[in-house]
Formats: structure tokens, C-alpha cells, sequence
């Protein structure tokens, strides 16, 4: 695995030189230098685990044929259009929540010299994904699935960012607003479908499967990418941010987070009232009192029971599923994100 995961590597290397040489553009000496910058700071910085999840589902897929050069660089290429995404998805959620930090380095746009230019570099990184597929899969029978399968799920995904924008913005009118179905729904669009989905997907695809006989795949895949983003709730409030790479902002963003539902439903009145004085102000001391209440209500025992409860219910699904091959996928997702600290 370590040497599919360097081979991975080298193809970002391909891919970027291709991109920069794409012939539909007139390059300039700076632009070009600009557009290298924008993609070493922003695609290959964070852990790659959807990229490189592309490369092992095909070849847990395969059943332990040995892939050729042809398919790790063809796998390789789908991981990384989807690291493009991300990083697309990134670049501009990044400005939305006037962040300050990614990957522990500052954001793109806090960059000197970058700023607003960052919205066109994020439009840039979409429409890459479109380039490298059109050079590397144009004359493959599942080049349309492909297509379809990456603007599919980049529309879901928008969706779901704009339900957790709406959903924050009329929280910041009334606080009991947020449900955990909201919850569940901003983050089933907003994360499970690019993160959990996609890159099993996109390995299907390579193998001339049918997505729509692969709907349980897809549903258990869903259900993993909402645990992890409650995961990622959780890590916002209570993971250390010299681990995560950044300093979470879900409670002076007012974000429809798992921890202040979940607040939501176990405080008494007096605590709702401190809840709504004091969630989404930016002031230090307001985030501390949500946060000392989020410890006085034992949100972290909360936690780790929802997180052994959904583990046995994935590993269970997971386990009734007929293929191997497909437990296997599956089983290694589940496995790189349990007890995850970052």
C-alpha cells in the first residue's frame, strides 16, 4: 500500500504539469506561477484519505488481482479530481466562514496578495476536474457515468452548504430551530456524498458497475459520513487544534452542530436561556460559557455513547452485505475514521 500510495503522489505531479501546459489557455510566465502556488497550497496539504480511498476500493475490489500501471494511474486520477473537489469546496467555505486557519497554515484567501482572487482560484479547481477527465477518460465506456457521478455530487454537496447556511441563519433568530434532522440532512448533502460516497463510487464506475444496483453501498456510506461529521463537531469544540490542523469556529459561527442539538435537548430552562445569550457571538467569553456548558451536561460521555452505538450499527449493516469485496471496502472506511483524533 505504501507504494501505491507514492505512486499517487507522482500522478498529482502529472496531473499539475498537465494542467499547467493545458493548451486551451495562453499561460503567461505569472499566471502559470500563480496557479502552481494556488494548487501545492491548497490540493495535496491535508491527509488525502478520499483520494487515496479511490485506489484501495478498486483494489479491494479486484480481489487481490494485482492492478497495472494503467489502472493505479487511471484510480489515481479519480482520487485526485476528487482532492480537487475538495479543495474547490475548501477554498470557498473558507471565505463563507471567515476562517482563519486550514490544515494548520493560514486559509487560501487570508494569503497576502490572494484575498477575493480566491473565489475565481476555487471556480479554477472545478473546473480542472473537467480537464483531467476529459484527457484521461474521454475514450472510456464510463467516461459519461463519470461526468455525471462528479457534477451530481457536487450539486448535492452545494445543497447541503446552502441548507447550513439557511439553517444558521434562522438559528440566529431562534435557536430551537435546529434539529438533529437538520443536522442530519446538512450533513448527509453537505459531507457524506463527496467524502463516503464518491470515491467508492468512482471505483465502481472503473469496473463497468451499475450505481443504481449499488443503492445499500451507497445508503451505508451515508450513514458512516454522518458519523464522522459528528465527529468532526465534536473534534470542533473539544479536539486539539495543533492535531486537527485548525481552530474550530462551529459556536461563534452559530453552526448547526451536533453538540449544541444535542445541548439543546438535554439543558433545562435556565440552560437553553444561557444557550441562546450566548451561542453565536464571536466574544471569547460567550464561546467559554457555551463550552463549560457543553461539559456540565457531559456532552463528551454523550459522545463516545453515540459513537460505540453507531459503530456496532455500521459493522453490523456492513456485515450482512453478500460480497466480500464490498465488506472489505467498507470495512477499511470504517476502520480509518473510528476513534479518529483528527
Amino acid at each position: 500500500m505504501s507504494s501505491l500510495r507514492s505512486k499517487f503522489f507522482d500522478v498529482y505531479e502529472v496531473l499539475k504539469s498537465e494542467l499547467l501546459k493545458d493548451p486551451a489557455f495562453d499561460f503567461t510566465d505569472e499566471s502559470r506561477e500563480w496557479v502552481e502556488r494556488m494548487l501545492d497550497y491548497n490540493v495535496p496539504g491535508g491527509k488525502c484519505n478520499r483520494g487515496l480511498s479511490v485506489v484501495d476500493s478498486y483494489k479491494l475490489l479486484k480481489e487481490g488481482n494485482e492492478l497495472s500501471e494503467d489502472e493505479i494511474f487511471l484510480a489515481s486520477a479519480l482520487g485526485w479530481c476528487i482532492e480537487w473537489l475538495q479543495a474547490y469546496f475548501l477554498v470557498l467555505d473558507d471565505i463563507m466562514d471567515s476562517s482563519h486557519t486550514r490544515r494548520g497554515q493560514p486559509c487560501w484567501f487570508r494569503q497576502p496578495k490572494v484575498g477575493m482572487i480566491a473565489v475565481n482560484d476555487g471556480i479554477l479547481l472545478r473546473n480542472h476536474i473537467g480537464r483531467v477527465l476529459k484527457k484521461h477518460f474521454h475514450d472510456k465506456p464510463y467516461y459519461v457515468y463519470l461526468l455525471e457521478l462528479f457534477n451530481e455530487v457536487e450539486f448535492q454537496t452545494t445543497c447541503g452548504q446552502m441548507i447550513d447556511l439557511i439553517t444558521a441563519h434562522l438559528g440566529q433568530n431562534d435557536l430551537s430551530k435546529y434539529s438533529l434532522d437538520d443536522h442530519t440532512r446538512i450533513v448527509e448533502y453537505k459531507t457524506a456524498y463527496y467524502s463516503f460516497y464518491l470515491p467508492v463510487a468512482c471505483a465502481l464506475v472503473m469496473l463497468g458497475e451499475n450505481l443504481d444496483n449499488h443503492a445499500n453501498v451507497r445508503n451505508i456510506l451515508l450513514e458512516m459520513g454522518i458519523y464522522f461529521q459528528v465527529q468532526d463537531d465534536y473534534l470542533d469544540c473539544f479536539g486539539d487544534p495543533t492535531v486537527i490542523g485548525k481552530i474550530g469556529t462551529d459556536i461563534e459561527d452559530f453552526k448547526c452542530s451536533w453538540l449544541v442539538v444535542k445541548a439543546l435537548e438535554l439543558s433545562n430552562g435556565e440552560q437553553k436561556k444561557l444557550l441562546h445569550e450566548n451561542y453565536g457571538k464571536v466574544e471569547p467569553a460567550c464561546v467559554a460559557k457555551v463550552k463549560e456548558l457543553y461539559n456540565t451536561l457531559n456532552l463528551q460521555d454523550v459522545y463516545l455513547e453515540y459513537e460505540s452505538k453507531s459503530y456496532d450499527k455500521l459493522t453490523r449493516e456492513i456485515e450482512a452485505h453478500p460480497s466480500k469485496a464490498v465488506q472489505a471496502v467498507l470495512k477499511s472506511f470504517l476502520a480509518k475514521i473510528y476513534k479518529r483524533h483528527k
